[in-house]
């Protein structure tokens, strides 16, 4: 019977990290490591297995045919700790504590400082930690609590529940429609500036479902980050997608074009399934979902 050590579960953890980023670098990133730790997992596990894991390629690192055969074991085994780790915060029972929230960069900046400052007054003994990304962070692995979704998740062990719909338009800032004047048509519209996406292509998709034949440069002023984009439009950028719920509160922003139907954003509220009657979670989710509720109608 061979009675070596087998080794550490935080080595696999390292080295499914390094094979699904390709790099020391960007695991690194993903785990808040650092480079030379991750590199030294790495070379540990290589000596404790015997088999070396990865090739070296001029942009980062392959994994080798041995190294391919144990990447899912070992995502099996990083998910099995991650929901241990749930499992164990899941059973306590104080109704204190803290609870983190990811949610997109616009939806943290225009709608849940109201709604967390409700929570606050309600529930004092809760600390809220708000993660803003439009990144999907992984609740499984507790980067978050519980994430607001603009679609549905799928992953397993998440509860979800659906609230509702934010109404989407296009809209432009009076200054602006002073200075261009109004477009009362869609031919007329595409003589307009305006605001656009930088990397993302979700605007230009869209226009073109209506057949309106754009690119990346028909839009004089681009931007991926939410926030800032809603600036651009109210400064008078040009013409741009908004949130009817955001509009609302920016009495210098008009809609244009109101008979044009966007397909509206769903809003959905999610849990790990281990964490989600953990009293601090239960009680933060439900006055989420109650709060958010009222915005999207639900």
């Amino acid at each position: 019977m061979d009675t070596s050590p087998s080794p550490d579960w935080s080595l696999w953890q390292s080295f499914a990290a390094v094979a699904e980023a390709g790099s020391l670098s960007q695991a690194a990133l993903a785990l808040n490591q650092s480079q030379p730790t991750l590199g030294r997992h790495i070379r540990q596990l290589e000596q404790q297995l015997d088999l070396r894991l990865f090739n070296r390629v001029p942009r980062g690192l392959e994994l080798t045919e041995q190294g391919a055969a144990l990447l899912d074991p070992a995502r099996d085994m990083v998910a099995a700790a991650a929901r241990l780790g749930l499992i164990a915060t899941g059973q306590s029972e104080r109704p204190s504590g803290t609870v983190r929230i990811t949610a997109s960069v616009s939806m943290s900046h225009h709608v849940l400082p109201r709604i967390i400052a409700e929570i606050r007054q309600e529930a004092p003994e809760i600390e809220i930690e708000l993660l803003a990304s439009d990144v999907s962070e992984n609740l499984l692995f507790h980067e978050a609590d519980i994430a607001v979704r603009m679609y549905r998740p799928t992953q397993l062990d998440i509860v979800t529940k659906p609230l509702g719909r934010l109404t989407i338009g296009l809209y432009a800032a009076q200054s602006y429609l002073d200075r261009a004047g109004f477009p009362t048509s869609i031919e007329d519209a595409l003589d307009h500036q305006w605001i656009g996406y930088d990397k993302s292509d979700l605007i230009i998709q869209g226009m073109r479902k209506f057949g309106w034949d754009v690119d990346r440069n028909f839009f004089g002023t681009r931007c991926d980050n939410q926030t800032v984009y809603w600036e651009l439009l109210r400064a008078g950028c040009g013409i741009g997608v908004g949130q009817q719920f955001i509009a609302a509160q920016h009495p210098e922003v008009r809609q244009v074009l109101p008979d044009i139907t966007i397909p509206p954003l769903e809003v959905w509220l999610s849990v790990p399934e281990a964490l989600r009657h953990t009293p601090r979670v239960r009680k933060t989710f439900d006055l989420l979902s109650e709060r958010l509720a009222a915005v999207t109608g639900a």
